[in-house]
């Protein structure tokens, strides 16, 4: 694994089994996933308790859609750990209900049986920078994509859940938490002529991505520094502005944003 890990699931069972229902929670089939390759990789615990871990900050999200559905199967407590936000989320999850945890991740995952990858990189929260994520969509106005988000969810979008805002380059969405989720490739999805720019980066940008969408699939990627295994067609400019602090200028996007708690 290339990058330290930002999400987690700690599940008990077969390693081979809780990588098949994975996939189906994710609805891939393995070997056969999309450009952006692989989301997660199997990690073995020392007893009942084994790890499913991913580290491409675009798939940040797939920890809750897998552990739901295996606490489903499962006779003990599914885990689910973000790690990409500050704070972390720690969430054991029975029957398909979560219950948030006031725990450190890597503590549980070890007191379980299976310490995560590079914990040993970072034992502390002070030792990481939070990841934030906002998205910016081209030809979309935020009328239309509440509409298209409230219907994914089959519910009304609860208040605070995303800031949706009009702008001269488009529309952008971020949230309170600093987690957007899926929100732009659900977008993408129902909006395929809309053209998205995802940017995940930390509070002083020196892990900066960004992934162009289009009809619900990343196209292309920039990142800083540069993925040792890209997934998508790597660009070397945005907008074409090739700094971070450029780039969001080009986007509309105000870098302080990713500062803010």
């Amino acid at each position: 694994m290339s990058r330290w890990p930002l999400w987690a699931v700690l599940a008990s069972g077969e390693p081979t089994w809780l990588e098949s229902r994975a996939y189906d929670a994710l609805g891939l089939e393995k070997g056969e996933e999309d450009e952006e390759g692989p989301p997660f990789e199997v990690s073995l615990g020392r007893g009942r308790y084994h790890g499913l871990v991913g580290s491409n900050p675009i798939d940040v999200g797939a920890e809750i859609q897998i552990a739901k559905e295996l606490s489903l199967e499962c006779d003990e407590p599914v885990y689910s750990i973000e790690r990409a936000n500050d704070p972390w989320t720690v969430m054991s999850w029975r029957k398909g209900t979560p219950d948030v945890l006031e725990e450190d991740p890597e503590s549980l995952a070890k007191s379980l049986g299976c310490p995560l990858p590079g914990g040993e990189k970072s034992s502390s929260r002070a030792a990481r920078s939070p990841l934030r994520k906002v998205a910016v969509v081209e030809g979309v106005r935020a009328q239309e994509a509440i509409r298209v988000l409230e219907e994914d969810a089959g519910e009304p979008l609860t208040p605070g859940r995303y800031r949706l805002e009009d702008t001269p380059r488009g529309l952008l969405i971020s949230s309170g938490t600093g987690d957007i989720g899926y929100a732009d490739i659900t977008v993408s999805e129902r909006i395929p002529h809309a053209t998205i720019y995802a940017v995940i980066a930390s509070p002083d940008l020196d892990e900066f991505i960004v992934t162009v969408r289009r009809g619900g699939e990343g196209v292309e990627e920039f990142a800083q520094p540069p993925d040792e295994f890209p997934r998508l067609r790597v660009v070397s400019e945005i907008k074409g502005e090739r700094a971070p602090e450029r780039i969001l200028a080009a986007l509309g996007i105000p870098a302080e944003w990713f500062r803010n708690e």
